[in-house]
């Protein structure tokens, strides 16, 4: 019987002090404090649950407290507002450029700054913007809060945006608030407070919130900055999931499915830090904002900023159904329709498959535009079905193949395979063109986007250009004694090149100054070691991805434990910036 060896809740190991509980917090919190005239700003991320944290601050016994939501615009103004970015759409908006000083109201906002000037005790300035209200204040917490979390709190309809009440909309509308403005408005401050902040707070389990000094925070921040790391995993059911990742990821079995896993996004994912014995979450781009140049390499950040830009998940259709048909938008469109600056290119690398597992990719030859998107729409309209394999070509698919999809590329993974798919990050940018007649998970029709997807479709990518360009182009690079490195991607036209190492014994990489990302695709266990001792070996089992930074510089990687004296292999991704 197989033994899942996937370790579902990665960390990295610091010492410090760590205060759990309401009482020890506050307790930790007013310590801190002198007596007499003294400002503490909490300030908060979307998505925490604001009843708790106002009950659980009151053993903070402050003489003066200001709730930042008094002070917000009011509902209908703020929907005003964001109303061009957030739009009717069931999931696109446009990127918005608002900070917190757009939401509150100006004149209440000085009148609360007045009340803080003026008080002689304690004052507690609390909620969104806080840090806004009290820029000058003696101690400030962070409470924080990683994106996957305020996702499952909007599925429960738990949580409103900044200054609005939507909780009882769709997640899919949420998301999108979320997405466009709250999430945006949010980073820009937490960037400004994660080198300054005096203490750092994590609420993600309810009723059981825990503290760190903001001065741990950012040492555990430098110390994953400069070794091999994972983020926090975490999967979920899809319409057309598998039963793969029960398996291998040693997941509850008595779940229908499992669609995703979602192993290297770090804008969603948490990061783990072990204190002492106990973890403490946090959203896993704190460190892509506080640590960009050593995570990311000075020519990775040139282009991207403060954005991560390469994203690792799982796809499982073993057991399953066929993903949608879809196709990504092209970076021209993403720009001029979303606001967002590069598109989702992509690829398929194919962990594993049964028998007569197939992937859907580019256009048969001859294929007629006009036609085409005439029995889409059709389909759409009537509920008959679309005719795939007319239009679009079905290849192959077995383990260790390799789909290259640049942005503009008709697709879907077909059922029975497990994909590990490599790609650019902006994630949500997906045209589903058809979805094979079913229903989502919420028993409602999957959102369809034809009309997107008929401008970004690149009408030539067929069958003879799939087959030159994106399917198994490997190449040999070089080997040594016990490795062999290959060539599998990606396309000239995506940004991301990708690397196979097949090896029995050690096999030395380089960062060469940007961020790498690898998945062990072969072996039950790998090791990567710094040959001068700059950071701790850190072992990786099969299938797990991980994250080497570009301070990394030289790394080894070979086979361990229980895959000595076997043959394992690794996909490298990184971005290509050297000819």
């Amino acid at each position: 019987m197989y033994k899942s060896n996937y370790d579902k809740s990665p960390a990295t190991k610091i010492d410090g002090e760590l205060w759990k509980g309401w009482d020890d917090i506050c307790r930790e919190l007013r310590r801190s404090v002198s007596a007499g005239r003294c400002t503490m700003v909490i300030e908060c991320y979307q998505g925490v649950y604001h009843d708790e944290l106002r009950k659980g601050f009151e053993a903070l016994h402050a003489d003066c407290w200001i709730d930042t939501a008094d002070l917000f615009k009011p509902v209908v103004e703020i929907e005003r507002m964001t109303y061009p970015y957030v739009t009717d759409d069931r999931l696109f908006g446009y990127r918005a450029h608002f900070s917190y000083a757009d939401f509150l109201d100006p004149e209440k906002t000085e009148e609360a700054r007045r009340k803080v000037k003026a008080s002689d005790g304690f004052t507690v300035v609390y909620g969104h913007g806080a840090a806004l209200v009290a820029p000058d204040a003696d101690r400030t917490v962070y409470v924080d809060m990683a994106r996957w979390e305020i996702q499952l709190r909007s599925r429960r309809h738990e949580i409103n945006g900044l200054g609005v009440e939507n909780k009882a909309e769709g997640a899919s509308y949420q998301y999108k608030r979320g997405y466009f403005v709250d999430w945006i408005v949010c980073d820009r401050l937490k960037k400004q407070l994660l080198g300054k902040a005096d203490y750092w707070m994590d609420t993600h389990t309810a009723g059981e919130p825990k503290m760190i000094r903001g001065s741990l925070l950012r040492e555990g921040l430098d110390k994953t900055a400069h070794r091999p790391f994972r983020v926090v995993p975490f999967f979920d059911p899809a319409p057309w999931g598998g039963q793969w990742m029960k398996r291998v990821c040693g997941l509850d079995p008595e779940r229908q499915n499992y669609g995703w896993c979602f192993d290297c996004v770090p804008e969603e994912n948490s990061l783990y830090f072990d204190v002492n014995g106990v973890l403490f979450e946090m959203p896993a781009n704190n460190l892509v904002f506080h640590n960009t140049r050593d995570l990311l390499g000075g020519p990775v950040e040139s282009r991207f900023g403060q954005d991560f830009p390469i994203r690792f998940d799982f796809l499982d259709t073993m057991g399953g159904g066929n993903l949608s048909l879809q196709v990504h938008p092209t970076t021209q469109y993403i720009r001029d329709t979303f606001g967002i600056y590069y598109t989702q290119d992509e690829s398929y690398y194919l962990l594993d498959a049964k028998e007569g597992a197939t992937v859907y990719l580019g256009l048969k030859t001859g294929v007629d535009p006009d036609e085409m998107i005439a029995a889409l729409n059709e389909s759409q309209e009537t509920g008959r079905p679309f005719d795939a394999e007319k239009y679009v070509n079905r290849w192959p698919a077995k383990k260790h193949d390799h789909f290259l999809i640049p942005n503009g590329t008709i697709h879907c993974s077909g059922a029975e395979a497990m994909v590990l798919e490599i790609s650019a990050t902006p994630s949500i940018f997906t045209f589903k063109l058809w979805d094979w007649g079913r229903l989502g998970l919420d028993g409602l029709p999957r959102p369809i986007n034809i009309g997107h997807g008929s401008h970004v479709i690149q009408w030539e990518r067929q069958t003879d250009f799939v087959r030159r360009n994106l399917v198994n182009h490997i190449e040999p690079l070089g080997q040594g004694d016990g490795w062999r490195e290959e060539r599998t991607g990606l396309h000239e036209n995506e940004f991301i090149e990708t690397r196979r190492h097949w090896f029995t014994g050690p096999v030395t990489h380089n960062t060469d100054g940007g961020v790498q990302v690898l998945n062990l695709v072969e072996g039950r266990e790998a090791v990567v070691e710094s040959p001068s001792d700059a950071f701790e070996p850190f072992v990786v089992h099969y299938a797990e991805t991980f994250i080497i930074p570009a301070s990394v510089d030289e790394y080894v990687i070979r086979p361990y434990g229980e895959a000595e004296g076997t043959e394992c292999g690794t996909i490298k991704a990184y971005v290509r910036f050297r000819q």
